[in-house]
């Protein structure tokens, strides 16, 4: 197996899944497609880029691995470095703000009679 190979296939399993999950794709092509999967297993799928992940590594894994234990071995290490790729180009959560606000932080309190 040529390690350039698997490097290709492992960004290639971020691009594509980045591309279904993530992206709207070039004239809405991609939101269209998640809009029309609903509700049902194809668009909980579409919306979770650790489970599509999953399933676009697998074809990758088939192809690349040249016996049935590092097929197995290569499908959820594929999609872990593709969800090692998304954290590391995720944009960060800015944990200092508060999620509430500052008027809403007395509601249980009992207020004085004047």
């Amino acid at each position: 197996m040529k390690y350039y190979l698997v490097i290709l296939a492992i960004l290639t399993v971020w691009r594509i899944t980045h591309l279904l999950q993530a992206e709207d794709g070039p004239w809405d092509l991609i939101v269209g497609l998640r809009r029309a999967a609903g509700n049902g297993f194809l668009g909980s799928l579409l919306d979770c880029f650790y489970c599509l992940s999953l399933w676009i590594a697998a074809p990758f894994a088939a192809w690349l691995g040249t016996s049935i234990a590092e097929r197995l071995m290569l499908w959820p290490a594929m999609s872990a470095a593709a969800i090692l790729l998304e954290r590391i180009t995720a944009p960060a959560l800015n944990p200092s703000q508060p999620y509430w606000k500052e008027e809403e932080l007395d509601v249980l309190l009992r207020k004085e009679e004047k």
